[in-house]
């Protein structure tokens, strides 16, 4: 039996993905699991996808959409897009996908529009990239959108009395009703931290690839994990997210 291993959010960053993942000696016995925003932040957005293709045909491997994903797949099909996708990364990301040949472009679309809503293992460990708002879990979820855009379940895991009992009737019925849950989004880079998280029994894996942070490779068993160097020093010559 492999590694079941939880990749951060990537923003770009090819270089650092692939250091991770030689860091964290990935082999073909283990399932990787993305937590989405492969874009927008550093310069090698279509490097990132690409390579992401790649080790969709050679590993078993389960991606989740994020929502910079799913602006990015927004502009590739409609080319429509939002200020504030523009001024968080997405330019950059335009400017680097004006270069691609068609056959490639329709890879990527065809990439993005597989990307998973979320991912609930035999274990009842839910990984998605951003939450859920539904008190009786993902399966019931009125908003999809939510899976890649809300923050409200990472904002009151922060925010819970660690005293309080799980059979209490104030405690979060969303936190009861997985083992755990593993999401991305949010970078911990907020409270001042650069490893994976856990709040409740949510494990937060963002560690601020984007900004001044490393990208993190996490075992989801052992809770071991790995990680590139923060990813400024990899692309010296850019600004990312900063």
């Amino acid at each position: 039996m492999g590694r079941t291993l939880v990749i951060g959010d990537i923003h770009g960053a090819y270089r650092a993905l692939q250091q991770v993942l030689e860091r964290a000696g990935v082999t073909k016995h283990d399932e990787l699991i993305f937590l989405g925003d492969y874009v927008d932040g550093w310069g090698e957005s279509p490097q990132v996808i690409d390579y992401l293709i790649k080790l969709k045909s050679q590993y078993r491997c389960i991606f989740m959409r994020g929502n910079h994903d799913d602006l990015l797949l927004e502009w590739l099909k409609t080319g429509e897009y939002t200020e504030q996708w523009f001024t968080h990364g997405g330019q950059l990301t335009t400017e680097k996908y004006k270069d691609l040949t068609k056959e490639r472009l329709e890879l990527h679309i065809l990439f993005l529009e597989s990307l998973e809503d979320y991912y609930l293992d035999a274990h009842n460990r839910l990984f998605v990239h951003a939450g859920f708002t539904n008190l009786n879990g993902v399966k019931h979820e009125y908003f999809t959108r939510m899976f890649y855009w809300e923050r409200t379940l990472w904002e009151t895991a922060l925010a819970l009395d660690d005293r309080l009992d799980h059979n209490h009737p104030q405690y979060p019925k969303r936190f009861t009703l997985y083992h755990e849950i593993f999401i991305g989004h949010t970078p911990v880079t907020r409270i001042g931290e650069t490893t994976p998280q856990l709040k409740a029994n949510v494990w937060n894996v963002d560690t601020g690839a984007a900004f001044k942070g490393p990208l993190t490779v996490m075992d989801a068993d052992t809770k071991e994990f790995w990680q590139s160097e923060p990813v400024y020093k990899l692309y010296p010559e850019e600004n990312g997210r900063n």
